[in-house]
């Protein structure tokens, strides 16, 4: 009985890795790089870079490097220092000072009552600025010298109002190498990408009207806007209570009739988000149930597959070699084959070490911690901080 259980549960693991491997196929063909031509218009439009800055001292000065080196010449940078405790703003004055006609510094005001802190940064910087495209980037994130120059072309060659890009991700210690790349794992096997664009030909006009928001991911480490588009669906003012301020964001782009694409930032766009498994910890229990609605169900349900799908067949395997359970080896093998495989494809894509595809369950593990702390969290009203801020 409990031989046929297990092989049922490594049938839908099978299953489920079936699908996905379909969706990772498709979206590395249709997740694109930015484009690398576009118009003369799309040359010559003015940009408005907009940072957002708190305690960002390690960062903030190789951001503005690869920002004054960019072949785009029309554009400028609006840096706020969000009331930071450490050197962000005596760094950025400098580089304002060295370059007054491309860097402006303004100071963030007090945060309002209902609002968080980025979407409030964010939105300052919205009404700052007046470029027809405003591109938002994270401190912790570095472009290459033709990412402006392609952001513009990217908005021209594929007629959409909102781009994001997916950064290849700068990994240094062995748990940012474990841990960073199942993000990205869950977004290309689990999202079509091109669905983010364009209505599924599978699904009918009158439903895609009504769940087309269904269809949006974003990160906001990367995110660019028409400006008038921006303003027309509020801003940032309109996520102002959300965490996870980009995918609403896009969300909300969907719903409003505007579209949207994703990208991948390989050789164009870099970010190191963490520097140390503690620092990758909380920064992710800021927002980790958030992205599930804050739905302990549908939270707990997803670990679950997590579970069955990423962590039984490498138990089954080595079980299955002491008990030479044929089904339960087979299955576990075609299991265990299929994940390394997806990893070792995100690998090359994204161009991190492939020997960290072999850490995949460890990875796992480490979320499945992550979640059982948001799960006490929530039960108990904890709040998470960071950058000095209770979130």
């Amino acid at each position: 009985m409990f031989e046929q259980a297990v092989t049922w549960l490594l049938f839908f693991s099978l299953f489920y890795l079936l699908i996905t491997t379909v969706i990772l196929i498709r979206n590395r063909a249709e997740l694109t790089a930015l484009r690398p031509k576009g118009s003369t218009a799309s040359q010559n439009r003015k940009i408005s870079v907009c940072i957002p800055a708190r305690n960002e001292e390690n960062n903030i000065g190789q951001l503005l490097d690869s920002l004054i080196k960019q072949t785009h010449s029309n554009f400028d940078i609006h840096l706020l220092d969000d009331q930071s405790t450490d050197n962000t703003y005596q760094i950025a004055d400098e580089y304002r000072e060295q370059y007054p006609e491309k860097v402006n510094l303004h100071s963030g005001k007090p945060k309002p009552d209902g609002w968080l802190g980025k979407p409030w940064a964010c939105n300052q910087l919205g009404n700052l600025c007046d470029g027809e495209l405003i591109v938002f980037l994270d401190a912790d994130t570095l472009l290459g010298p033709a990412a402006l120059e392609q952001i513009s072309n990217s908005f021209d060659y594929d007629s959409t109002d909102m781009i994001t890009v997916w950064p290849r991700q700068i990994l240094g210690t062995f748990w940012e190498k474990s841990v960073i790349p199942l993000i990205y794992y869950a977004l290309v096997t689990l999202l079509p990408a091109i669905y983010v664009y364009r209505k599924p030909r599978w699904m009918p006009a009158f439903a895609h009207s009504r769940f087309r928001h269904i269809f949006a991911a974003a990160c906001g480490q990367c995110i660019a806007f028409r400006k008038d588009v921006y303003n027309e669906i509020g801003g940032h003012s309109s996520v102002k209570s959300e965490i996870v301020e980009d995918v609403e964001l896009a969300k909300r782009i969907k719903r409003d009739g505007f579209t949207m694409r994703m990208y991948h930032g390989v050789g164009t766009v870099n970010c190191r988000m963490y520097r140390s498994e503690a620092e990758m910890f909380e920064g992710l229990r800021k927002n980790f149930l958030q992205g599930f609605k804050n739905s302990l169900p549908l939270f707990t349900l997803s670990a679950l597959i997590h579970l069955i799908v990423f962590i039984l067949p490498f138990i089954t395997l080595v079980a299955a070699l002491f008990y030479f359970n044929t089904i339960i080896l087979y299955l576990s093998i075609a299991s265990v084959g299929l994940i390394l495989l997806h990893r070792l494809v995100l690998s090359g894509w994204f161009r991190w070490d492939p020997i960290y595809a072999f850490t995949h369950p460890i990875g796992v593990i480490w979320f499945q911690k992550l979640g059982l702390v948001k799960i006490v969290d929530y039960l108990f009203g904890r709040k998470s901080e960071w950058k000095g801020r209770k979130v």
